[in-house]
């Protein structure tokens, strides 16, 4: 005779579920109307795209031109996979979890350009890093530069709207990072800056396409 019991309690990952799903609810509409998209299924992968045009005229390390207003391939963080750093801070665990996560991306990515013909024209892939302080940026950029990114600084004032715009943007971080884990939330999200960052498809290619 089977015995009944009471259906444990899962717990959720999440220091304010409510306030998760609302805000992922949001986030959901936002990247709908930018035409941000899933490349990948993968649970580690930590980016979404979405495609760009240049602000900027640039040459990358490798010889790679970018021209203002070319197209891009722009990468958004996939807020939900990124590894939760633990309430005491990061550890070197978490740390080679977030490295594999970001090998395991760009491996995706890779993959993804390789399969979409009318992708085949865009050489460079973009993003751009909220960072806190000018010490957090250069940290920023020392990590990425690690999987081959350049980081360029900021060219020109931001326009009002601009302004606006990526206040707004700090506000919904700030939202995300205290309904994931609001041990992680800093005094200073509200006025984080972006560090851009290039990657070449040919130098993408080189690092990250030769695994099945």
């Amino acid at each position: 005779m089977a015995v009944w019991e009471p259906a444990k309690q899962v717990q959720s990952p999440h220091s304010h579920p409510w306030l998760a799903r609302a805000i992922f609810a949001l986030d959901t509409r936002l990247r709908r109307r930018l035409a941000v998209v899933e490349y990948s299924a993968h649970p580690s992968c930590v980016f979404r795209l979405g495609i760009a045009r240049a602000r900027c005229a640039l040459t990358l390390r490798d010889g790679t031109r970018l021209q203002t207003g070319d197209r891009v391939v722009e990468l958004h963080f996939w807020n939900e996979h990124i590894p939760p750093i633990p309430p005491s801070g990061t550890t070197i665990h978490w740390a080679r979890e977030a490295q594999q996560a970001m090998v395991i991306s760009l491996r995706q990515l890779a993959r993804y350009l390789s399969s979409q013909p009318e992708l085949r024209a865009i050489n460079v892939i973009c993003a751009h890093v909220p960072s806190g302080t000018k010490a957090q940026s250069r940290q920023v950029a020392r990590i990425m530069a690690y999987f081959g990114f350049e980081a360029f600084p900021d060219h020109g004032r931001l326009s009002i709207s601009e302004r606006i715009h990526r206040f707004g943007e700090n506000i919904l971080i700030s939202l995300i990072v205290f309904a994931q884990n609001a041990a992680a939330l800093r005094i200073d999200t509200l006025s984080r800056v972006r560090v851009p960052i290039y990657l070449s498809r040919r130098t993408l290619e080189e690092k990250f396409g030769s695994v099945n």
